[in-house]
């Protein structure tokens, strides 16, 4: 007998075949449909593994269990004798790391070989949810579907080895997934939309906002489309219309960014910018190596029209550069979102 596919996930199958789609107003009845999300349950019983403090910032462990599939690991960041009122979900990008997930976010006191590689080839060595917790917000980081704690079970000797079968591993998840009726990037969204039942559980916690990087980006955008009650996105390095994918780009992405059929009712940036009711920045690189100038510019003009018949608000800002989330892109992040939520 051939052994199982989705070890770790074995209970997946049935949760999704009993489980309703989200719904909710149009649109998110609509992405949700078009991505095979399901019904988010109550927010999950959350248990402190750890926590500490250090340059600033007060740190948790946490841990919470979903329905199916192995629990969540995620940490939450509070700027040390100050009570927010404002609070973020910092989404972790893709990377073609699975091994971790929200780590490469977080000063850990013991990180891993592969956040820290990650860190500095992505994000200028910072953990950026420590910048933005000291920037005055209480920032919540998880492990998504099929990341870090939420990960496969896979033969891998070693991180290194896993992300390798992990990048293989993903047509395998999205193949099932599609045979389910979801999607990678719905489940990704259920995963998403739990950890902000439990952001919005915080004590003192009034105004809520996303922001990620590249597939993080991705996440951000997905969830501000499901979520109407997201009053501010920060998108950085991932924003492109689906047509400027093909035929040059699509090869570059993963399944996270192509659930067959979504572009036949909405491109990219549409879903971004949802009901165009939120605060919404997105950066671009200029010399994005994952993204064509043309996509990216196109994007730029849709995002520009769809706000100006909006009450929210778009800023679209253009860095010279590759692919990355650096120290002055989160200077820039940490900016807006004071601004959007704490005035």
């Amino acid at each position: 007998m051939r052994p199982s596919a989705l070890g770790g996930y074995d209970d997946w199958p049935d949760f999704v075949r009993d489980t309703l789609p989200l719904t909710g107003d149009e649109l998110t009845t609509k992405v949700a449909g078009l991505l095979g999300v399901p019904e988010p349950g109550a927010a999950p019983a959350v248990r402190t593994v750890d926590e500490w403090q250090t340059d600033g910032v007060h740190t948790r462990e946490l841990e919470w269990t979903t329905p199916f599939g192995p629990p969540t690991r995620a940490w939450l960041l509070r700027p040390a004798g100050r009570a927010p009122r404002a609070g973020l979900l910092g989404l972790h990008c893709h990377a073609g790391v699975k091994s971790i997930g929200a780590e490469r976010l977080v000063d850990v006191p013991r990180p891993s070989r592969v956040a820290v590689r990650v860190r500095e080839d992505l994000y200028e060595g910072q953990a950026a949810a420590g910048v933005l917790a000291r920037a005055g917000f209480v920032v919540l980081c998880h492990d998504t579907f099929a990341w870090g704690s939420r990960r496969f079970e896979l033969p891998a000797e070693d991180d290194e080895s896993y992300d390798v079968a992990a990048s293989v591993h993903e047509h395998t998840v999205a193949k099932a997934a599609g045979i389910l009726g979801t999607s990678l990037a719905g489940m990704v969204a259920y995963d998403d939309l739990t950890a902000l039942s439990v952001l919005r559980g915080i004590d003192g916690v009034e105004k809520v906002g996303v922001f990620g990087l590249s597939g993080g980006g991705g996440r951000a955008a997905i969830l501000t489309a499901l979520d109407p009650g997201i009053e501010a996105s920060a998108v950085v390095c991932m924003m492109t219309t689906f047509a400027g994918l093909i035929p040059s780009y699509v090869d570059v992405h993963s399944w996270l960014f192509s659930t067959p059929g979504l572009a036949r009712h909405l491109d990219h940036p549409t879903l971004a910018a949802g009901r165009a009711r939120h605060q919404q920045l997105v950066v671009y690189a200029e010399d994005d190596e994952l993204f064509s100038p043309a996509g990216m510019h196109d994007a730029d003009r849709e995002l520009t029209e769809h706000f100006h018949y909006g009450p929210g608000s778009y800023e679209g800002v253009w860095l010279p550069g590759r692919h990355r989330f650096d120290a002055g892109m989160q200077r820039i992040v940490g900016d807006f979102l004071t601004k959007a939520l704490y005035t």
